[in-house]
């Protein structure tokens, strides 16, 4: 069993940063890729961000490439994001997950383990 807990989101105008992180307890990560998803109102869950156990893989949706960066800190067992030049579209409830696999993925179902989530808001 894995759990995850996150932290870091909060409210920020519009071209401003935040920085999210995971912690993960119960489990070493070792061969877990570690994602990051979000969901605003009204819509579905989306892929944001992927990174493998080495950190040398990393995966973006297209929406935040060249925005948001994707790291981990095996030793710390935490992931980070971190979110540069926000936009308002970005307002989400942001969620990290795991994957027990050597392949990343896009889609939610394919994430074992995940976190309850972080409110992020950007205002205009």
């Amino acid at each position: 069993q894995v759990q995850l807990v996150e932290s870091g989101g909060g409210l920020v105008q519009a071209g401003g940063s935040l920085r999210l992180s995971c912690a993960a307890s119960g489990r070493t990560l070792r061969r877990y890729y570690m994602g990051w998803f979000r969901q605003a109102p009204g819509k579905e869950r989306e892929f944001v961000a992927a990174i493998s156990w080495s950190g040398l893989n990393t995966y973006y949706a297209d929406s935040v490439k060249g925005r948001f960066t994707i790291s981990r800190d095996n030793a710390k067992n935490t992931v980070y994001l971190q979110m540069n030049s926000l936009k308002p579209e970005d307002t989400a409830v942001y969620y990290c997950a795991t994957r027990h696999s050597a392949s990343y993925a896009t889609t939610p179902a394919l994430y074992e383990y995940w976190g309850q989530g972080t409110q992020v808001t950007v205002s205009s």
